[in-house]
């Protein structure tokens, strides 16, 4: 198994080294560090463009449907995990018809072999594990179809805006592949009856199903949906980087713990909450009715 990995890497290394060479000529270089700040970057399945502390991800892959290929997880994780400090919230979406139609079924054959299908499905854990862990939030902005394990990388989110025209389904078992590990996501995000009924019959959600049941934040008409993408951004953008990553974390690691244990902890986060710099610089702002000037820090506010 270990030799057949290494095999796959070594071969894929010269299109790797391809694609980061064509990253950084696009990205500008100050003494010894990369500036993020308003760089663009591109390659034939993903662009990113950062600006306005908003860092907006896109898969570019419309003839595939921006299928999860090995080397799109690869580039949407390397984007997500190299985000500067002035990057306040991360933007995913996917261009074409589709957001994305889940796995690239070329690479699940057997001629591929089991160590090749492990990785696919190891980097995609990664993936949507990384972006829950990832301390700013992550919009997903659909248009479009997103299907197994695209419905995966929408309900790995935190945050979903999308189109009526929008649909949502994990639809593998119509061809003989059970949505195992985009059930894990999904089950997370409805009730259970729905997340079930989805994963046995394939049949999708429409935009307007998805809002009423909780998965879409807001749904919005195509024409506003940039618009809706950058307001909800710019309200993120406005706070206090530390301020949300901390939130962020106690969100998702609440869910998993007893009431009472939550509010145990939970009453814990907010004093420390508010011995943060950025906690007293907000009250401050409040009591003086002026605009907060944050820190972006976990330092701690001075007695």
């Amino acid at each position: 198994m270990l030799t057949s990995t290494l095999k796959y890497i070594m071969a894929a290394l010269p299109q790797q080294f391809s694609r980061w060479s064509s990253m950084l000529l696009r990205t500008r270089v100050g003494p010894g560090n990369f500036s993020w700040a308003s760089s663009r970057l591109a390659s034939s399945l993903t662009s990113v463009h950062d600006a306005d502390g908003v860092r907006h991800i896109t898969m570019t892959s419309p003839k595939t449907r921006n299928a999860l290929s090995l080397e799109m997880l690869s580039e949407l994780k390397e984007h997500v995990n190299q985000l500067s400090s002035s990057t306040r919230v991360v933007v995913l979406s996917g261009q074409g018809p589709a957001f994305s139609a889940g796995h690239n079924l070329k690479e699940l054959t057997s001629a591929k072999g089991r160590d090749h299908h492990q990785c696919v499905f190891d980097s995609c854990t990664e993936l949507m594990l990384g972006l829950q862990k990832l301390e700013v939030p992550v919009i997903a902005q659909v248009d479009g179809t997103a299907a197994a394990a695209g419905f995966q990388l929408v309900a790995s989110c935190d945050i979903v805006i999308a189109t009526p025209r929008s649909s949502f389904s994990t639809p593998g078992g119509n061809v003989g592949i059970f949505c195992s590990t985009p059930g894990i996501a999904v089950s997370r995000v409805l009730p259970r009856r729905l997340a079930a009924h989805l994963l046995l019959t394939g049949l999708p959600l429409s935009g307007e199903e998805a809002l009423r049941v909780g998965l879409v934040s807001r749904l919005v008409e195509p024409d506003q949906l940039q618009h809706e993408t950058a307001h909800i951004a710019a309200a993120i953008v406005r706070k206090s980087r530390s301020v949300i990553a901390l939130g962020k974390k106690f969100f998702y690691q609440q869910l998993e713990l007893p009431i009472d244990e939550a509010y145990r902890l939970g009453s814990r986060l907010m004093v420390d909450n508010i011995a943060l710099k950025d906690g007293q610089e907000g009250i401050r702002g409040f009591i003086e009715k002026r605009e907060p000037k944050w820190t972006h820090t976990d330092d701690k506010a001075h007695d």
